[in-house]
């Protein structure tokens, strides 16, 4: 016979599963610098097919191989940094830039000791879009102007992200850490 006070679970239960949370920033002016660098690729291209370029052979290859190289630089690498989607799940924070995924970030949630909200993360706090490393700062992907997510590792490092709804993801990270006012471990006062 099984007792009903044993700390087993009844066969069949499941614990309440953990709410995943997900988010996305987006930035429109990216297309544009995009559309830029698809028009430096379509110069280069056009000089290469249908040139009546005199000076010589070495001019006129440089110039090809400098459209294209500045066209494919700034179309992919915009292209990489027009979103963000950001996972908040029981065991990590991850993180994946542009259509494809990359760059990618995955942060186990073992290894964040704490979660805050930035109302205002800007390009310029950081040097510029995309992923970004200060030593001062610790590292960030940035696709836009805005509120952010804020992560601190246990390394004293720390990572930011911009994102929609930015609040709702620390409100996760927190409960799923047992945080509470920002300490691990120890209950909110009444």
């Amino acid at each position: 016979m099984r007792d009903p006070h044993s700390d087993d679970k009844q066969p069949g239960a499941t614990e309440a599963p953990f709410e995943v949370w997900t988010g996305r920033a987006t930035n429109r002016l990216q297309w544009a610098l995009a559309a830029v660098g698809a028009a430096c690729m379509a110069l280069g291209i056009e000089l290469a097919v249908d040139s009546a370029w005199t000076p010589g052979l070495a001019p006129l290859l440089m110039s090809v191989i400098g459209c294209v190289a500045t066209g494919l630089l700034m179309l992919f690498g915009t292209l990489a940094f027009v979103h963000v989607a950001v996972r908040v799940d029981a065991e990590a924070l991850e993180v994946r830039c542009g259509h494809i995924g990359l760059p990618r970030c995955r942060i186990p949630l073992e290894q964040v000791i704490g979660a805050e909200f930035a109302p205002r993360v800007t390009p310029r706090q950081w040097g510029g879009w995309g992923y970004r490393w200060r030593p001062e700062q610790g590292t960030a992907v940035v696709v836009r102007r805005g509120e952010g997510l804020v992560v601190r590792l246990g390394d004293g490092r720390t990572f930011t992200v911009t994102v929609d709804d930015a609040e709702a993801a620390v409100r996760v990270i927190r409960e799923r850490l047992g945080l509470s006012n920002g300490r691990k471990g120890r209950p909110s006062p009444a």
